[in-house]
């Protein structure tokens, strides 16, 4: 949140952060010992299901950009939004920036290693397709 932030973000897409929550509509499930909750990208073959993503097109243009997941489990929102505003408050004090604007005006971004382009990815998630047997 901080760095889309520190990257002039106004505000921020957090499908995957809420439905974590007890207040998400999904149900919680025990997955290999594991409590989870169910989440798709809106991108993905799931949520383009619905009809209002059918835009009259070619369905052989079509192509996923979501992932059907699971999500950790992490209990409910209120108890989980100030730890979250936390750790933003933290990390913006920790590079020196008393508020927002300030952080966006001078924000200086570095790439430290190659796990950059592994968090460009999906990440924090359990992909269905690896944990559930289908057959």
């Amino acid at each position: 949140m901080t760095l889309a932030l520190a990257m002039g973000a106004d505000f921020m897409m957090l499908g995957r952060y809420f439905a974590r929550f007890d207040e998400s509509p999904t149900p919680k499930l025990n997955v290999n010992g594991t409590f989870v909750k169910e989440y798709w990208g809106e991108g993905s073959n799931r949520a383009r299901n619905w009809q209002r993503y059918d835009l009259g097109g070619k369905g052989s243009l079509m192509f996923e950009e979501g992932v059907d997941s699971y999500v950790t489990y992490a209990g409910s929102l209120h108890d989980n939004v100030a730890k979250s505003l936390y750790k933003v408050k933290s990390t913006m004090c920790n590079c020196g920036f008393l508020n927002i604007p300030d952080m966006q005006a001078n924000a200086k971004m570095t790439v430290v290693s190659s796990t950059s382009i592994v968090e460009g990815g999906y990440h924090d998630v359990m992909l269905r397709s690896t944990t559930v047997n289908k057959g």
